[in-house]
């Protein structure tokens, strides 16, 4: 019997080339697709496909959320981020939200392939360009003792995500800090870097996630 796959990118060409590409395999069989982390949820909860194969770049919800929810609500389902991405700190945010595998978009139809039933099998599968990211990133910061995201930050970072989150502009933060609005900028660019974060919403849903925000 095949197994079910549902595919969640948001660029049509891309899609199509999957759908083409998957078509050549009888092993696999596509039973819905989505261009966005809502809809994803939508359709994996409607088919309960086998694997999913993720885009991590999507409008209403990114990819790592979706793979955290997808996670939650069907267990049994397994995820392969496929994405253009190699920052080392959007990898562990994908595999920390459930992700069971990690594959770049510029492999071979016969890679994705074995990626995929691997995952099928039970085990991991990370590209292995991405496996030297991580085992280079393990060495320059000594992640043996902890893989949390926040380890990276300063404690003058964590005081401007934590009111970030909270809602306060530039002015507001740099006031309660005594720093200047431009080194407040600065603080949230190397948020962004270091969290792997394209935007202040996502600083705030990490923010939210770590526990840094006051609870009412």
């Amino acid at each position: 019997m095949s197994k079910t796959v549902v595919l969640v990118e948001d660029l049509d060409i891309v899609r199509e080339g999957l759908k083409a590409l998957l078509g050549a395999y009888p092993a696999f069989t596509i039973v819905g697709e989505a261009p966005d982390g809502i809809q994803a949820l939508k359709i994996v909860e409607k088919h309960m496909p086998d694997i999913v194969l993720m885009d991590l770049t999507l409008p209403l919800m990114d990819g790592t959320e979706a793979i955290r929810e997808i996670k939650r609500r069907c267990e049994r389902t397994k995820v392969l981020a496929l994405t253009a991405h190699k920052k080392d700190s959007l990898i562990y945010r994908t595999l920390s939200a459930g992700a069971d595998g990690y594959v770049l978009k510029n492999v071979s139809s016969d890679i994705l392939v074995q990626a995929m039933e691997t995952v099928l099998s039970g085990r991991r599968y990370i590209s292995p360009e991405i496996s030297e990211l991580l085992i280079e990133d393990f060495l320059r910061h000594g992640r043996r003792e902890s893989g949390s995201l926040l380890d990276l930050l300063s404690d003058r970072e964590k005081q401007v995500l934590k009111l970030v989150a909270e809602g306060h502009g530039n002015k507001m933060i740099a006031d309660k800090l005594c720093i200047s609005h431009k080194t407040v900028e600065k603080h949230k660019a190397n948020l962004k870097r270091k969290l792997g974060a394209d935007s202040t919403a996502e600083l705030v849903s990490f923010a939210i996630e770590h526990g840094l925000t006051v609870t009412p």
